[in-house]
């Protein structure tokens, strides 16, 4: 679902095996594409563009926009048409060389999500206004010029990957060839390259930025393109992280992701004032728990039933400090927690669930007894709002053709071939994705590169101790690791519904542009 990695642990779940039960399964998204395994008509369609003139207020200054909603024949290595993707793009009119203006491609994740969530959130000309930690009222929306759009500094273009917007697969190819980490990054990259070439934009600073899965692909991306096609960036910029896999989600025999949710469970239980002793600031307890998490409560774990009961009966009582969940919760849970449980759990005698997005948000509980969350309050809390404000931007404001449905959300992850080829191994790996080493590639094979990671603090789909650990664990030499900058925000997984984050959000990424798009 979307750019939160929804629902693909129990995909995974079911193939490794593992039974389900069947109202653990995501509600069908509201505005879904057909799912594509027909195979696509032999006659290649036409690229489509619908132009449109306008201007934005951006920090004082206006400045005057071309936006462009069309599509975008992409063709494999072959030099054959594969695919027909959707694309938004938004160039700043100027009589300065458009060439060397920086240019930023933009994507969600999911795998399954269209660019929506980024696009009305925080990056485009409009924003629609939701309201903050409580669900939005029905319609009508607000939607508003976004005076914390990018395209001050950047130009803009929002990308679909095939099975989402009106993306697709065209001539012999069919949606699914397209449907894994691999094939995914590869029509990505292909993509970009031909937009670059037919829009005269190589000699531009360049830029990725993806959400979620859509960091997974950028990893994947800016190696690929620059390993393939000598295509260097500048900059890549990692929105709530998700580069391995196994570092967030909790398989059978993966001890991994537990310590590496604890402090996000810290701050969250503080959020809603749960803790034991709680304490004024977030901060200096944040580092307390790291410390912990990575220590004592790891080296617990790695003991498994080895471990004495009188350090289990410590660890089971500092986790209760540091979570808000009874010790008798803890004890029973074998010390481990996952995120769907501690969503379930925190404030079941509140008869709520806490948010997996945004941890801020809480709604009533479907079911008081249920294990885990069955449902996302912050996914419910804004849906409807974002899908709405953005379809009727599409079609009356873009103009775009109607002729076809536009996939706000696929269920692509349910199929979705998670192996990957990392750099250096003979055949992709049959696990889940893990594109830290493509990264680090990147970043060897171009030292100029920089990364950008921003996390939120309540975010319990990519905590900020994972992000954190993933950085440091790609195996860079120490002048290249300094090329990696990390930024907090006090909100969720996106982040930039929350006023205060949103202005951190575009002060953080237009500096970092600003600052890496320099001639040197």
């Amino acid at each position: 679902m979307r750019e939160t990695l929804f629902g693909l642990l129990v995909v995974l779940f079911m193939a490794l095996g593992v039974p389900t039960r069947a109202d653990e399964k995501p509600a069908a998204p509201a505005a879904a594409a057909d799912s594509g395994t027909k195979e696509a008509s032999a006659e290649t369609p036409k690229p489509e563009k619908s132009v449109t003139e306008h201007s934005i207020v951006i920090g004082g200054v206006t400045i005057p926009y071309t936006a462009t909603a069309g599509t975008l024949i992409v063709r494999n290595e072959k030099d054959q048409p594969y695919a027909s993707m959707g694309y938004i793009a938004y160039t700043k009119q100027t009589a300065e060389d458009p060439s060397k203006r920086p240019i930023t491609f933009a994507y969600n994740g999911g795998p399954g999500s269209s660019s929506v969530w980024l696009h009305m959130g925080v990056l485009g000309p409009k924003r629609i206004v939701t309201s903050d930690a409580v669900p939005t009222p029905p319609p009508p929306y607000t939607v508003v010029e976004n005076a914390y759009s990018i395209l001050d500094v950047t130009d803009l273009v929002m990308i679909d990957p095939v099975g989402t917007g009106v993306s697709r697969a065209v001539g012999e190819a069919k949606n699914e060839d397209f449907w894994g980490t691999d094939p995914d990054i590869e029509s990505m990259s292909r993509f970009i390259q031909q937009y670059v070439t037919e829009n005269n934009r190589w000699n531009s600073p360049k830029y990725l930025l993806g959400e979620s899965y859509g960091s997974t692909r950028s990893a994947g991306i800016v190696n690929y393109l620059q390993s393939n096609a000598n295509m260097a960036f500048n900059g890549v910029v990692l929105v709530s992280v998700a580069l391995d896999l196994e570092a967030i989600f909790n398989l059978p025999g993966n001890e991994r992701p537990f310590p590496l949710f604890v402090p996000t469970y810290t701050a969250v239980a503080w959020y809603h004032k749960l803790l034991p002793n709680q304490p004024p600031e977030l901060g200096p307890l944040l580092d307390q728990v790291r410390e912990f998490a990575l220590g004592e409560y790891a080296s617990a774990l790695l003991k498994g039933s080895a471990l004495g009961a009188a350090e289990r009966s410590a660890v089971a009582n500092q986790l209760h400090q540091y979570t808000g969940l009874s010790v008798d919760y803890i004890e029973k849970a074998n010390l481990r927690i996952t995120e769907g449980e501690f969503t379930q759990e925190l404030l079941r005698e509140h008869r709520a669930t806490v948010g997996r997005l945004d941890a801020r948000f809480t709604g009533p509980s479907f079911d008081i007894l249920s294990k885990e969350a069955e449902y996302d309050p912050q996914e419910a809390a804004i849906s409807a709002a974002f899908t709405a404000a953005f379809l009727h931007y599409y079609y009356d404001e873009l103009k775009f053709s109607r002729d076809r449905n536009y996939a706000i959300s696929a269920e692509l992850w349910r199929t979705w071939d998670f192996k990957h080829k990392v750099p250096g191994a003979p055949i992709p790996i049959p696990t889940l994705t893990n594109t830290g080493p493509d990264l680090a590639r990147a970043l060897t094979y171009n030292p100029n590169l920089r990364v950008l990671a921003l996390n939120g603090y309540y975010d319990l789909a990519t905590p900020f101790l994972a992000t954190e650990y993933m950085m440091s664990h790609l195996g860079l030499e120490k002048d290249l690791q300094s090329h990696i900058e990390m930024k907090y925000y006090e909100a969720g997984h996106m982040m930039y519904i929350h006023q205060s984050s949103l202005e951190q959000f575009k002060r953080d990424v237009a500096a970092f542009i600003e600052k890496t798009s320099r001639v040197q």
